[in-house]
Formats: structure tokens, C-alpha cells, sequence
């Protein structure tokens, strides 16, 4: 009886097994894949594997959906409600230094980036709530600043949503394209704010 009660434990085992393997499959490529963007542009590739010099200032993580023959501004993406900046979580960015936006100093750390986007402008908010999924539980309340950029023509129509970063004078610009249209938000720091003060020498 002993043995035929553990054949049948054995036998359990390999099925709760085998429905486990086949119930745990790997999702299909999501139709809206997520990337990052750095600033220094690049920064693992070219500062930790090339050796350029070079410290890590800002890193935003988005998702990329597609505009599949779609009309995208004033339509799939509404005029004046506030949109994610992508598609699934809303997207993030982290700075690892203090930087300016907008005019108002912000602490390192890490934030959601919302749009409300309109013909003539966007008007870019940055958030402390992180690890949303899309806009629907955005929470004005928790603004950390919010900055109006111009509305521009991008330089080729662009199939993918795409964030990078690029060099600008006392900082850098996080270009934010889709479709036709694109926008710039200028983030700025000073390079000297990292340097740190000389301790006075004691006179003797």
C-alpha cells in the first residue's frame, strides 16, 4: 500500500509539473517595445565599455508605440488631456544631479514625465508619483513642475514614438518626437556645480 501510495505522489508531482511548464509561456513582443535614453548620449556603451570620460546625468525610460498609417495629434493622441509620453506605464526619467526645468531647481531622483499636448505647444509636467500605468491615476497634486515648450516640425516622419537627448549649452535638451511633430524640453545644470568648493587655507 506504501508503494502504491507513493507511485501516486510521484505521478501527481509530474503532472502539477508539466501543467506548470506549460502555463508559464513567454509573452509575444509587446507592440509598444520599451527603450531608455541617457545623457551623456549613450553612457553605458560609451563611457563604461569605450572608457570615454563621463558622468551619468539623466536616463528616461519609455515605451515606443507605433503610428501604423494613424493620425496621432488631435486624435489618437488628444489635444488638452494629459498623456503618458508613450504607450503602457507612463514614462519615467531619473536625474542623478540636481538640474533646473523650467526654472525651478530639481533634486536628483526619480520622476513620471506626463504631456498635455496642444497645436502650438506641449506642456510638459514632471511628477513624484512613479510606477504608473498610463494616465489614469495622474495626481496634480504631485506636480513637481510644469513648463510649456513649443510645438515643432520634425526633420522626417517618425513611425516609432522617440525620446533623445542632445548637448545644449549649460546642459542638455530631451527631444521628444512623433509622427510629424516634435518638441524640446531644455534641462540645464552647470558643469562647475560639481566641483567641489577648495577649503579656505589657514593663514599662519
Amino acid at each position: 500500500m506504501n508503494k502504491l501510495k507513493a507511485a501516486v505522489v510521484v505521478a501527481c508531482l509530474a503532472l502539477s509539473q508539466l501543467g506548470f511548464a506549460q502555463e508559464k509561456k513567454m509573452p509575444p513582443v509587446d507592440p509598444s517595445p520599451m527603450d531608455m535614453a541617457y545623457y551623456p548620449v549613450m553612457f553605458p556603451y560609451v563611457c563604461k565599455v569605450k572608457g570615454e570620460p563621463g558622468t551619468l546625468v539623466a536616463r528616461t525610460v519609455f515605451s515606443r508605440p507605433q503610428k501604423k498609417g494613424r493620425p496621432i495629434f488631435g486624435n489618437l493622441v488628444e489635444y488638452g488631456k494629459v498623456w503618458r509620453l508613450g504607450a503602457n506605464e507612463a514614462t519615467e526619467i531619473e536625474f542623478f544631479r540636481p538640474v533646473t526645468i523650467g526654472g525651478k531647481l530639481i533634486p536628483k531622483g526619480r520622476y513620471t514625465l506626463y504631456a498635455i499636448p496642444t497645436e502650438s505647444k506641449w506642456t510638459i509636467i514632471l511628477n513624484k508619483q512613479t510606477d504608473i500605468w498610463g494616465s489614469y491615476k495622474y495626481e496634480p497634486s504631485l506636480d513637481i513642475v510644469r513648463t510649456d515648450v513649443p510645438v515643432g516640425a520634425a526633420d522626417e516622419e517618425l513611425e516609432a514614438f522617440s525620446m533623445v537627448f542632445e548637448k545644449a549649452a549649460y546642459g542638455a535638451n530631451l527631444l521628444m518626437g512623433w509622427d510629424k511633430t516634435q518638441v524640446s524640453l531644455p534641462i540645464r545644470w552647470t558643469e562647475t556645480a560639481t566641483v567641489p568648493a577648495k577649503k579656505p587655507v589657514a593663514k599662519k
